[in-house]
């Protein structure tokens, strides 16, 4: 039963986190950054955002840097909205998930369009 509630908690911070890193007014972070999945620690203490960046590493870079500077305003912004016993402290760690499985259907594609001819 209470693994329940931290994969509910998990699916509400990580939607708050994700409407806050779509709304910060910083210009390092770029248009295509998502937030790919939370762990919230059975404590409530700290949540690990897994974060993806799309662009090179340079960006990669700079957008997690703004992102750690905001982590005060992000988990100030999460305890307004969730009503936690505890505001998690939010740190972010970079994924590479989404690129490495557009990698991967890119290869499929291209082995698919060499057996056709």
């Amino acid at each position: 039963m209470a693994g329940n509630r931290i994969v509910r908690i998990n699916e509400e911070v990580r939607k708050e986190l994700s409407d806050i890193v779509r709304n910060l007014k910083d210009p390092r972070i770029p248009v295509m950054t998502s937030v790919v999945n939370v762990n919230v620690t059975p404590d409530l203490r700290y949540a690990k955002a897994y974060i993806s960046i799309m662009g090179d590493d340079n960006t990669k870079a700079l957008a997690m840097a703004a992102l750690k500077k905001s982590a005060g305003f992000v988990r100030r912004e999460i305890g307004r909205r969730i009503n936690l016993r505890y505001t998690p402290e939010v740190v972010f760690e970079l994924d590479s998930s989404i690129e490495h499985g557009a990698k991967i259907n890119q290869l499929l594609h291209d082995v698919g369009a060499m057996e056709k001819k």
